[in-house]
């Protein structure tokens, strides 16, 4: 056997790791949850009761409360994240969110709507920057890229899942399914181990998830919001492109009705394989910052496609939306970048509050969104915001560091 061949296996080991496969799981249920209120929120709604432009408007409110829960759980749960460890919230929030979405099911009015989908925010925002800080820190940094990767695809095959469970079952079910997924996989965690580098940590008590640390400086507290708006670009195409799709396409056209579960099914579709391919680029090019740049280029492009190119069937439509999704696969490597950005002691409050913040992103967005889309119409209203977040982005990416070979052993 060659040492070639050694290398490899080892590495393989390395990635398939319990701790790795569980981290993975549990972001493909949490995806599952998040985005099943984007695949049923039509038919949802009209069985309370709704219709026509009541639909976006119920819509929008119950994303926002959705996404509100989610900023505060982000710190909620970055914050214990780095005071009790990764694994505390791999556990409570998974408990959290399989639970309310179980309640979801039973829904007969919006009121308790909203505060099912509140308390299922709160869950679901500490799932992806827990399991992204202990993967960043039990595998070597030759080959965390790829453990990252790894977690943030098979998450990303949970937003694809939450189209087919929602085709073959009426809603309600749908959301007993994610809660049902969400239980089941709390028994594997029950295996896993803390990360090395935050039980030396806890051991030399060093003071650890202090908020305020991320605003008592001036060089770390810009470097924290570097960190969020690079990826303002991926929530301004999920949260306002793709959510609201059908009114979209109605905007440019399209006479058949356009399938809101469809069109978030074939995005994320397009985001896993953007995905791998920005994780293996990064490992061949040994670069993050390379490879987010050209994908927020790509969005870009398809950003003005989705907006201003004609297109007459709903065939086109969704290629375009699959095309939307690729662009957003930097995803990865911007939690990546956020988590190798700061030390053991602040990594998972960052680590979890960063996506959680471009998530909340959504309500400030979708505000402007409804102030300028009655003026300027719905496809010259996303125009202005998504060149803006675009822009916002790349002077974000022009001020953070290389951190591909950066050492995970160090603290603030």
């Amino acid at each position: 056997m060659t040492d070639s061949t050694t290398n490899q296996q080892s590495t393989l080991k390395q990635l398939l790791q319990l701790p790795v496969l569980v981290a993975a799981l549990g972001y493909l249920v949490d995806m599952y949850d998040l985005f099943l209120f984007n695949v049923v929120r039509v038919p949802s709604l009209r069985e309370l009761g709704f219709e026509g432009e009541q639909l976006f408007e119920e819509g929008a409110k119950l994303l926002n409360i959705q996404m509100a829960g989610m900023l505060i759980g982000g710190i909620v749960w970055g914050v214990m994240g780095d005071k009790r460890g990764r694994l505390s919230v791999l556990f409570g929030s998974i408990i959290i969110y399989s639970l309310a979405n179980i309640a979801n099911g039973f829904v007969n009015s919006v009121p308790q709507y909203a505060i099912c989908r509140f308390i299922a925010g709160v869950g679901l925002a500490g799932e992806l920057g827990a399991g992204v800080t202990l993967v960043a820190e039990i595998l070597p940094k030759q080959i965390r890229g790829y453990g990252t990767t790894i977690v943030a695809t098979l998450g990303l095959v949970g937003a694809i899942a939450a189209y087919f469970v929602a085709e073959l079952f009426a809603w309600r079910v749908s959301y007993y399914v994610g809660g049902g997924m969400g239980l089941l996989l709390l028994i594997l965690r029950i295996n896993i181990f803390e990360s090395k580098i935050f039980v030396d940590a806890k051991n030399k008590h060093i003071e650890r998830g202090n908020l305020l640390m991320l605003f008592n400086n001036r060089k770390r507290f810009v470097k924290y919001l570097m960190s969020i708006l690079v990826g303002l670009p991926i929530w301004f195409v999920v949260g306002i492109l793709i959510t609201f799709s059908p009114e979209f396409a109605k905007a440019a056209g399209i006479l058949e009705p356009i399938n809101a579960g469809k069109a978030v099914m074939l995005t994320f579709t397009g985001q896993v394989f953007g995905d791998v391919a920005s994780g293996f680029l990064s490992q061949y090019l040994q670069s993050r910052k390379k490879v987010i740049l050209l994908f927020i280029l790509l969005s870009l492009s398809f950003i003005l496609v989705y907006l201003l190119v004609p297109v007459s069937s709903p065939y086109s439509f969704y290629l375009i939306c699959a095309f939307l999704g690729f662009c957003n696969g930097y995803w990865t490597l911007f939690i990546t970048i956020a988590a190798e950005l700061f030390g053991t002691n602040l990594r998972a409050t960052v680590a979890t509050t960063v996506p959680n913040f471009v998530r909340g992103a959504t309500i400030p967005l979708l505000a402007v969104f409804k102030l300028l889309k009655p003026d300027m119409g719905i496809m010259y209203a996303a125009l202005i915001i998504g060149v803006f977040t675009v822009a916002i982005s790349l002077i974000a990416l022009w001020n953070i560091e290389e951190t591909f070979t950066k050492d995970m052993d160090y603290v603030e």
